[in-house]
Protein backbone atom coordinates (compact mmCIF):
# COMPACT_ATOMS: atom_id res chain seq x y z
CA UNK A 1 0.00 0.00 0.00
CA UNK A 2 2.87 2.36 0.74
CA UNK A 3 4.00 1.92 -2.87
CA UNK A 4 0.63 2.93 -4.29
CA UNK A 5 -1.26 5.08 -1.82
CA UNK A 6 -1.20 8.82 -2.35
CA UNK A 7 -3.28 11.31 -0.42
CA UNK A 8 -4.74 13.02 -3.47
CA UNK A 9 -3.72 14.17 -6.90
CA UNK A 10 -1.57 16.72 -5.07
CA UNK A 11 0.93 13.89 -4.39
CA UNK A 12 2.88 12.09 -7.07
CA UNK A 13 4.31 9.28 -4.93
CA UNK A 14 3.56 7.39 -1.75
CA UNK A 15 5.31 7.60 1.59
CA UNK A 16 8.65 5.96 2.12
CA UNK A 17 7.92 2.62 3.88
CA UNK A 18 9.87 3.62 7.00
CA UNK A 19 8.04 6.96 7.17
CA UNK A 20 4.73 5.14 6.69
CA UNK A 21 5.53 2.97 9.72
CA UNK A 22 6.66 6.00 11.71
CA UNK A 23 3.51 7.88 10.76
CA UNK A 24 1.07 5.05 11.48
CA UNK A 25 -1.00 4.93 14.65
CA UNK A 26 -3.02 1.80 13.92
CA UNK A 27 -0.87 -0.14 16.38
CA UNK A 28 -2.45 1.71 19.28
CA UNK A 29 -5.49 3.63 18.07
CA UNK A 30 -7.24 0.36 17.23
CA UNK A 31 -8.25 0.78 20.89
CA UNK A 32 -10.75 3.34 19.59
CA UNK A 33 -12.45 1.12 17.02
CA UNK A 34 -15.71 0.63 18.93
CA UNK A 35 -15.99 4.36 19.48
CA UNK A 36 -14.99 5.15 15.90
CA UNK A 37 -17.76 2.88 14.62
CA UNK A 38 -20.32 4.39 16.99
CA UNK A 39 -19.32 7.94 16.11
CA UNK A 40 -19.36 7.14 12.40
CA UNK A 41 -22.84 5.64 12.64
CA UNK A 42 -24.08 8.83 14.29
CA UNK A 43 -22.42 10.89 11.57
CA UNK A 44 -24.02 8.77 8.83
CA UNK A 45 -27.44 9.16 10.43
CA UNK A 46 -26.93 12.93 10.60
CA UNK A 47 -25.93 13.08 6.91
CA UNK A 48 -29.17 11.31 6.02
CA UNK A 49 -31.21 13.37 8.53
CA UNK A 50 -30.05 16.63 6.92
CA UNK A 51 -30.45 15.36 3.35
CA UNK A 52 -26.74 15.50 2.55
CA UNK A 53 -27.05 11.83 1.58
CA UNK A 54 -30.18 9.78 1.00
CA UNK A 55 -31.91 7.75 3.72
CA UNK A 56 -31.02 4.57 1.86
CA UNK A 57 -27.37 5.53 1.74
CA UNK A 58 -27.45 6.36 5.43
CA UNK A 59 -28.90 2.96 6.25
CA UNK A 60 -26.27 1.25 4.10
CA UNK A 61 -23.49 3.06 5.94
CA UNK A 62 -24.91 2.27 9.38
CA UNK A 63 -25.42 -1.38 8.49
CA UNK A 64 -21.94 -1.67 6.95
CA UNK A 65 -20.34 -0.14 10.03
CA UNK A 66 -22.20 -2.60 12.24
CA UNK A 67 -20.91 -5.45 10.07
CA UNK A 68 -17.36 -4.22 10.66
CA UNK A 69 -18.06 -4.21 14.41
CA UNK A 70 -19.11 -7.84 14.25
CA UNK A 71 -16.05 -8.74 12.16
CA UNK A 72 -13.83 -7.09 14.75
CA UNK A 73 -15.52 -8.98 17.59
CA UNK A 74 -15.01 -12.22 15.68
CA UNK A 75 -11.34 -11.46 15.02
CA UNK A 76 -11.88 -11.15 11.26
CA UNK A 77 -11.06 -7.45 11.02
CA UNK A 78 -7.45 -6.88 12.05
CA UNK A 79 -5.97 -4.00 10.05
CA UNK A 80 -2.19 -3.69 9.85
CA UNK A 81 0.24 -0.81 9.49
CA UNK A 82 -0.72 -0.27 5.85
CA UNK A 83 -4.06 1.07 7.11
CA UNK A 84 -2.21 3.92 8.86
CA UNK A 85 -4.92 4.52 11.46
CA UNK A 86 -8.21 3.08 12.68
CA UNK A 87 -10.24 5.72 10.82
CA UNK A 88 -8.81 4.91 7.39
CA UNK A 89 -9.01 1.20 8.16
CA UNK A 90 -12.72 1.42 8.90
CA UNK A 91 -13.46 3.57 5.87
CA UNK A 92 -11.53 1.25 3.56
CA UNK A 93 -13.33 -1.84 4.86
CA UNK A 94 -16.69 -0.05 4.71
CA UNK A 95 -16.16 0.72 1.05
CA UNK A 96 -15.34 -2.92 0.40
CA UNK A 97 -18.63 -3.91 2.03
CA UNK A 98 -21.09 -1.32 0.68
CA UNK A 99 -19.28 -0.09 -2.41
CA UNK A 100 -18.85 3.52 -3.45
CA UNK A 101 -21.43 4.77 -0.98
CA UNK A 102 -18.82 4.04 1.66
CA UNK A 103 -16.78 6.90 0.25
CA UNK A 104 -19.56 9.30 1.27
CA UNK A 105 -19.12 8.64 4.98
CA UNK A 106 -16.37 11.24 5.33
CA UNK A 107 -18.55 14.00 3.87
CA UNK A 108 -18.57 17.07 6.17
CA UNK A 109 -16.05 15.48 8.51
CA UNK A 110 -12.29 15.56 9.04
CA UNK A 111 -10.09 13.07 10.83
CA UNK A 112 -9.41 15.94 13.22
CA UNK A 113 -12.94 16.15 14.61
CA UNK A 114 -13.37 12.40 14.13
CA UNK A 115 -10.46 11.41 16.37
CA UNK A 116 -11.45 14.05 18.92
CA UNK A 117 -14.92 12.53 19.08
CA UNK A 118 -13.60 8.98 19.36
CA UNK A 119 -11.22 9.92 22.17
CA UNK A 120 -13.95 11.63 24.15
CA UNK A 121 -16.31 8.67 23.74
CA UNK A 122 -13.54 6.33 24.87
CA UNK A 123 -12.58 8.43 27.89
CA UNK A 124 -16.19 8.98 28.94
CA UNK A 125 -16.67 5.23 29.04
CA UNK A 126 -13.39 4.58 30.86
CA UNK A 127 -14.12 7.22 33.49
CA UNK A 128 -17.35 5.45 34.39
CA UNK A 129 -15.49 2.16 34.71
CA UNK A 130 -12.84 3.74 36.93
CA UNK A 131 -15.52 5.35 39.10
CA UNK A 132 -17.08 1.91 39.56
CA UNK A 133 -13.70 0.49 40.57
CA UNK A 134 -13.24 3.33 43.04
CA UNK A 135 -16.58 2.49 44.62
CA UNK A 136 -15.53 -1.14 45.00
CA UNK A 137 -12.23 -0.05 46.54
CA UNK A 138 -14.10 2.21 48.97
CA UNK A 139 -16.47 -0.61 49.84
CA UNK A 140 -13.60 -2.89 50.83
CA UNK A 141 -12.07 -0.14 52.96
CA UNK A 142 -15.40 0.21 54.76
CA UNK A 143 -15.77 -3.55 55.21
CA UNK A 144 -12.43 -3.68 56.99
CA UNK A 145 -12.97 -0.46 58.93
CA UNK A 146 -16.32 -1.64 60.30
CA UNK A 147 -14.52 -4.61 61.89
CA UNK A 148 -11.83 -2.46 63.46
CA UNK A 149 -13.49 0.58 65.03
CA UNK A 150 -11.94 -0.27 68.40
CA UNK A 151 -8.70 -1.70 67.06
CA UNK A 152 -5.93 0.78 67.84
CA UNK A 153 -2.93 1.54 65.65
CA UNK A 154 -0.07 3.97 66.23
CA UNK A 155 -0.58 7.23 64.37
CA UNK A 156 2.49 8.92 62.93
CA UNK A 157 3.78 12.32 61.94
CA UNK A 158 7.22 12.56 60.36
CA UNK A 159 7.11 8.73 60.54
CA UNK A 160 7.54 9.11 64.31
CA UNK A 161 4.99 7.79 66.79
CA UNK A 162 2.53 10.62 67.43
CA UNK A 163 -0.84 9.54 68.88
CA UNK A 164 -2.79 6.30 68.76
CA UNK A 165 -5.83 6.24 66.50
CA UNK A 166 -8.63 3.88 65.61
CA UNK A 167 -7.62 1.62 62.73
CA UNK A 168 -11.02 2.33 61.19
CA UNK A 169 -10.25 6.05 61.37
CA UNK A 170 -6.96 5.46 59.57
CA UNK A 171 -8.67 3.49 56.79
CA UNK A 172 -11.41 6.10 56.47
CA UNK A 173 -8.75 8.65 55.56
CA UNK A 174 -8.15 6.62 52.38
CA UNK A 175 -11.90 6.34 51.85
CA UNK A 176 -12.09 10.13 51.81
CA UNK A 177 -9.19 10.37 49.35
CA UNK A 178 -10.98 7.95 47.05
CA UNK A 179 -14.21 9.92 47.44
CA UNK A 180 -12.46 13.05 46.20
CA UNK A 181 -11.09 10.98 43.31
CA UNK A 182 -14.61 9.79 42.48
CA UNK A 183 -16.00 13.31 42.58
CA UNK A 184 -13.05 14.70 40.62
CA UNK A 185 -13.64 12.21 37.82
CA UNK A 186 -17.26 13.36 37.70
CA UNK A 187 -16.06 16.93 37.20
CA UNK A 188 -13.67 15.83 34.46
CA UNK A 189 -16.40 13.79 32.78
CA UNK A 190 -18.53 16.89 32.30
CA UNK A 191 -15.80 18.51 30.23
CA UNK A 192 -15.04 15.28 28.40
CA UNK A 193 -18.66 15.02 27.34
CA UNK A 194 -18.63 17.87 24.81
CA UNK A 195 -18.78 17.01 21.13
CA UNK A 196 -16.26 18.31 18.57
CA UNK A 197 -17.96 16.39 15.76
CA UNK A 198 -18.72 18.76 12.92
CA UNK A 199 -15.83 21.12 13.63
CA UNK A 200 -14.18 19.72 10.51
CA UNK A 201 -10.48 20.16 10.00
CA UNK A 202 -10.51 23.47 11.84
CA UNK A 203 -13.10 25.84 10.34
CA UNK A 204 -16.38 23.94 10.22
CA UNK A 205 -17.97 22.86 6.95
CA UNK A 206 -19.99 24.25 4.05
CA UNK A 207 -22.53 21.40 4.36
CA UNK A 208 -25.80 21.97 6.27
CA UNK A 209 -24.90 19.61 9.12
CA UNK A 210 -26.70 19.38 12.45
CA UNK A 211 -24.10 19.12 15.20
CA UNK A 212 -26.70 19.03 17.95
CA UNK A 213 -28.29 16.01 16.29
CA UNK A 214 -25.07 13.96 16.41
CA UNK A 215 -24.36 15.17 19.93
CA UNK A 216 -27.76 13.91 21.05
CA UNK A 217 -27.27 10.56 19.30
CA UNK A 218 -23.94 10.12 21.09
CA UNK A 219 -25.24 11.34 24.48
CA UNK A 220 -22.96 14.37 24.58
CA UNK A 221 -24.11 17.14 26.91
CA UNK A 222 -23.00 19.96 24.64
CA UNK A 223 -20.99 20.86 21.53
CA UNK A 224 -17.86 22.96 21.11
CA UNK A 225 -18.73 26.56 20.34
CA UNK A 226 -15.51 27.19 18.40
CA UNK A 227 -14.29 24.84 15.68
CA UNK A 228 -10.62 25.74 16.16
CA UNK A 229 -10.89 24.94 19.85
CA UNK A 230 -12.91 21.81 19.18
CA UNK A 231 -10.25 20.05 17.09
CA UNK A 232 -7.22 21.19 19.08
CA UNK A 233 -8.45 20.97 22.68
CA UNK A 234 -6.89 18.32 24.87
CA UNK A 235 -7.63 19.99 28.20
CA UNK A 236 -10.04 17.17 28.97
CA UNK A 237 -7.26 14.59 28.54
CA UNK A 238 -4.88 16.60 30.72
CA UNK A 239 -7.55 16.94 33.39
CA UNK A 240 -8.13 13.22 33.31
CA UNK A 241 -4.40 12.54 33.64
CA UNK A 242 -4.30 14.92 36.61
CA UNK A 243 -7.17 13.02 38.22
CA UNK A 244 -5.52 9.70 37.36
CA UNK A 245 -2.27 10.90 38.90
CA UNK A 246 -4.04 11.78 42.15
CA UNK A 247 -5.72 8.37 42.25
CA UNK A 248 -2.28 6.82 41.91
CA UNK A 249 -0.88 9.14 44.62
CA UNK A 250 -3.53 7.89 47.03
CA UNK A 251 -3.03 4.25 46.10
CA UNK A 252 0.73 4.68 46.40
CA UNK A 253 0.47 6.20 49.87
CA UNK A 254 -1.60 3.24 51.04
CA UNK A 255 0.80 0.89 49.27
CA UNK A 256 3.74 2.43 51.12
CA UNK A 257 1.99 1.93 54.45
CA UNK A 258 1.20 -1.70 53.66
CA UNK A 259 4.87 -2.23 52.77
CA UNK A 260 5.94 -0.74 56.09
CA UNK A 261 3.25 -2.55 58.07
CA UNK A 262 4.26 -5.93 56.64
CA UNK A 263 7.93 -5.50 57.55
CA UNK A 264 9.50 -7.21 60.56
CA UNK A 265 10.10 -3.78 62.06
CA UNK A 266 6.36 -3.03 62.17
CA UNK A 267 4.62 -6.44 61.96
CA UNK A 268 1.20 -4.76 61.84
CA UNK A 269 -0.12 -6.95 58.99
CA UNK A 270 0.47 -10.41 57.62
CA UNK A 271 0.54 -10.83 53.85
CA UNK A 272 -1.34 -13.86 52.60
CA UNK A 273 0.17 -16.15 50.01
CA UNK A 274 -2.38 -15.16 47.35
CA UNK A 275 -0.99 -11.63 47.18
CA UNK A 276 2.71 -12.05 47.95
CA UNK A 277 5.77 -13.58 46.29
CA UNK A 278 8.96 -15.16 47.49
CA UNK A 279 12.64 -14.62 46.89
CA UNK A 280 14.61 -16.61 44.32
CA UNK A 281 17.47 -17.04 46.81
CA UNK A 282 16.13 -16.33 50.33
CA UNK A 283 13.52 -18.93 51.20
CA UNK A 284 12.27 -17.15 54.31
CA UNK A 285 11.07 -14.01 52.51
CA UNK A 286 7.55 -12.97 51.60
CA UNK A 287 7.59 -9.89 49.40
CA UNK A 288 4.85 -7.23 49.10
CA UNK A 289 4.94 -7.15 45.30
CA UNK A 290 1.43 -5.77 44.81
CA UNK A 291 1.91 -2.53 46.76
CA UNK A 292 5.45 -2.17 45.44
CA UNK A 293 4.21 -2.39 41.84
CA UNK A 294 1.46 0.12 42.54
CA UNK A 295 4.03 2.45 44.05
CA UNK A 296 6.23 2.02 40.97
CA UNK A 297 3.43 2.41 38.43
CA UNK A 298 2.47 5.72 39.97
CA UNK A 299 5.49 7.40 38.38
CA UNK A 300 4.44 5.97 35.03
CA UNK A 301 1.12 7.83 35.16
CA UNK A 302 2.88 11.00 36.31
CA UNK A 303 5.11 10.71 33.25
CA UNK A 304 2.14 10.53 30.89
CA UNK A 305 0.72 13.70 32.45
CA UNK A 306 4.01 15.50 32.01
CA UNK A 307 4.29 14.28 28.40
CA UNK A 308 0.81 15.59 27.57
CA UNK A 309 1.55 18.97 29.08
CA UNK A 310 4.77 19.22 27.07
CA UNK A 311 2.97 18.19 23.87
CA UNK A 312 0.37 20.93 24.29
CA UNK A 313 2.47 23.82 25.55
CA UNK A 314 3.82 24.96 22.18
CA UNK A 315 1.15 23.97 19.69
CA UNK A 316 -0.27 26.72 17.49
CA UNK A 317 -3.92 26.41 16.47
CA UNK A 318 -5.35 24.17 15.29
CA UNK A 319 -4.63 20.45 14.82
CA UNK A 320 -1.00 19.30 14.64
CA UNK A 321 0.36 15.79 14.16
CA UNK A 322 1.91 16.05 17.63
CA UNK A 323 -1.57 15.31 18.94
CA UNK A 324 -1.26 11.74 17.72
CA UNK A 325 1.01 11.35 20.76
CA UNK A 326 -1.89 11.96 23.14
CA UNK A 327 -3.26 8.44 22.86
CA UNK A 328 -0.64 5.94 24.01
CA UNK A 329 -0.07 7.73 27.31
CA UNK A 330 -3.81 8.19 27.81
CA UNK A 331 -4.59 4.54 27.06
CA UNK A 332 -1.77 3.33 29.28
CA UNK A 333 -2.85 5.59 32.15
CA UNK A 334 -6.39 4.25 31.97
CA UNK A 335 -5.14 0.66 32.02
CA UNK A 336 -2.65 1.36 34.80
CA UNK A 337 -5.20 3.05 37.07
CA UNK A 338 -7.77 0.30 36.52
CA UNK A 339 -5.24 -2.48 37.13
CA UNK A 340 -3.85 -0.76 40.23
CA UNK A 341 -7.30 -0.20 41.72
CA UNK A 342 -8.21 -3.81 41.08
CA UNK A 343 -4.96 -5.11 42.60
CA UNK A 344 -5.21 -2.96 45.72
CA UNK A 345 -8.86 -3.90 46.19
CA UNK A 346 -7.98 -7.60 46.02
CA UNK A 347 -5.03 -7.07 48.35
CA UNK A 348 -7.24 -5.41 50.95
CA UNK A 349 -10.11 -7.87 50.57
CA UNK A 350 -8.19 -11.12 50.67
CA UNK A 351 -4.45 -10.49 50.69
CA UNK A 352 -3.64 -9.17 54.15
CA UNK A 353 -4.68 -9.56 57.75
CA UNK A 354 -4.21 -7.06 60.56
CA UNK A 355 -2.35 -8.44 63.55
CA UNK A 356 -4.58 -7.05 66.26
CA UNK A 357 -2.53 -8.39 69.17
CA UNK A 358 0.62 -6.78 67.80
CA UNK A 359 -1.27 -3.51 67.25
CA UNK A 360 -2.56 -3.60 70.82
CA UNK A 361 1.00 -3.99 72.06
CA UNK A 362 2.35 -1.29 69.77
CA UNK A 363 0.20 1.49 71.22
CA UNK A 364 1.48 0.78 74.74
CA UNK A 365 5.21 0.93 74.07
CA UNK A 366 5.85 4.62 73.43
CA UNK A 367 5.13 8.16 74.60
CA UNK A 368 2.26 8.86 72.19
CA UNK A 369 0.03 9.66 75.18
CA UNK A 370 2.20 12.65 76.18
CA UNK A 371 -0.20 15.18 74.64
CA UNK A 372 -2.97 13.71 76.80
CA UNK A 373 -0.94 14.42 79.93
CA UNK A 374 -0.68 18.05 78.83
CA UNK A 375 -4.41 18.10 78.04
CA UNK A 376 -5.11 16.59 81.48
CA UNK A 377 -3.34 19.50 83.17
CA UNK A 378 -4.85 22.10 80.84
CA UNK A 379 -8.34 20.82 81.68
CA UNK A 380 -7.49 21.50 85.33
CA UNK A 381 -6.52 25.10 84.78
CA UNK A 382 -2.81 24.81 83.98
CA UNK A 383 -1.91 26.95 80.94
CA UNK A 384 -1.31 24.58 78.03
CA UNK A 385 2.17 25.86 77.17
CA UNK A 386 3.23 25.44 80.78
CA UNK A 387 1.76 21.94 80.82
CA UNK A 388 3.46 21.17 77.49
CA UNK A 389 6.88 22.13 78.85
CA UNK A 390 6.30 20.16 82.04
CA UNK A 391 5.37 17.01 80.12
CA UNK A 392 8.42 17.40 77.88
CA UNK A 393 10.55 17.32 81.02
CA UNK A 394 8.67 14.21 82.25
CA UNK A 395 9.28 12.40 78.98
CA UNK A 396 12.98 13.29 79.10
CA UNK A 397 13.46 11.98 82.62
CA UNK A 398 11.36 8.87 81.92
CA UNK A 399 13.46 7.98 78.89
CA UNK A 400 16.59 8.37 80.99
CA UNK A 401 15.09 6.08 83.62
CA UNK A 402 13.95 3.51 81.07
CA UNK A 403 10.29 4.06 81.94
CA UNK A 404 7.08 4.88 80.09
CA UNK A 405 4.54 7.37 81.42
CA UNK A 406 2.26 4.55 82.56
CA UNK A 407 5.10 3.27 84.79
CA UNK A 408 5.33 6.44 86.91
CA UNK A 409 3.96 6.14 90.43
CA UNK A 410 1.23 8.53 91.60
CA UNK A 411 3.69 10.18 94.01
CA UNK A 412 6.00 10.94 91.07
CA UNK A 413 3.11 12.52 89.16
CA UNK A 414 2.11 14.65 92.12
CA UNK A 415 5.69 15.77 92.70
CA UNK A 416 5.60 17.15 89.18
CA UNK A 417 2.31 18.97 89.72
CA UNK A 418 -0.35 18.77 92.46
CA UNK A 419 -3.15 18.67 89.86
CA UNK A 420 -2.36 15.04 89.09
CA UNK A 421 -4.67 12.48 90.67
CA UNK A 422 -5.26 8.75 90.43
CA UNK A 423 -7.36 9.17 87.30
CA UNK A 424 -4.23 10.09 85.32
CA UNK A 425 -3.66 6.42 84.52
CA UNK A 426 -7.05 6.04 82.89
CA UNK A 427 -6.61 9.34 81.04
CA UNK A 428 -3.39 8.15 79.41
CA UNK A 429 -4.47 4.59 78.61
CA UNK A 430 -4.41 4.07 74.83
CA UNK A 431 -8.11 3.28 74.58
CA UNK A 432 -9.10 6.41 76.51
CA UNK A 433 -6.62 8.51 74.56
CA UNK A 434 -8.46 7.50 71.37
CA UNK A 435 -11.98 7.60 72.81
CA UNK A 436 -11.48 11.12 74.20
CA UNK A 437 -10.80 12.62 70.78
CA UNK A 438 -14.47 13.03 70.08
CA UNK A 439 -14.34 16.26 68.08
CA UNK A 440 -16.03 16.13 64.67
CA UNK A 441 -13.81 14.21 62.27
CA UNK A 442 -11.65 12.92 65.12
CA UNK A 443 -10.60 9.39 65.96
CA UNK A 444 -12.95 8.96 68.93
CA UNK A 445 -14.96 5.74 68.62
CA UNK A 446 -18.28 7.60 68.55
CA UNK A 447 -17.10 9.88 65.77
CA UNK A 448 -15.66 6.97 63.78
CA UNK A 449 -18.92 5.03 64.08
CA UNK A 450 -20.84 8.04 62.75
CA UNK A 451 -18.31 8.49 59.96
CA UNK A 452 -18.71 4.86 58.91
CA UNK A 453 -22.49 5.23 58.67
CA UNK A 454 -22.11 8.40 56.59
CA UNK A 455 -19.51 6.80 54.34
CA UNK A 456 -21.64 3.71 53.72
CA UNK A 457 -24.61 5.92 52.82
CA UNK A 458 -22.37 7.90 50.48
CA UNK A 459 -21.39 4.93 48.33
CA UNK A 460 -24.83 3.31 48.46
CA UNK A 461 -26.53 6.36 46.95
Amino acid sequence: MTKEQTWSQRFESALHPAIARFNASIGFDIELIEYDLTGSQAHAKMLAHTGIISSEEGEQLVTGLEEIRQEYHQGKFQPGVDAEDVHFAVEKRLTEIVGDVGKKLHTARSRNDQVGTDTRLYLRDQIQQIKSELREFQGVLLDIAEKHVETLIPGYTHLQRAQPVSLAHHLLAYFQMAQRDWERLGDVSRRVNISPLGCGALAGTTFPIDRHYTAKLLDFDDIYANSLDGVSDRDFAIEFLCAASLIMVHLSRLAEEVILWSSEEFRFVTLKDSCATGSSIMPQKKNPDVPELVRGKTGRVFGHLQAMLVIMKGLPLAYNKDLQEDKEGLFDSVKTVKASLEAMTILLREGLEFRTQRLAEAVTEDFSNATDVADYLAARGVPFREAYNLVGKVVKTSIAAGKLLKDLKLEEWQQLHPAFAADIYEAISPRQVVAARNSYGGTGFLQVSKALIAARAQIDR
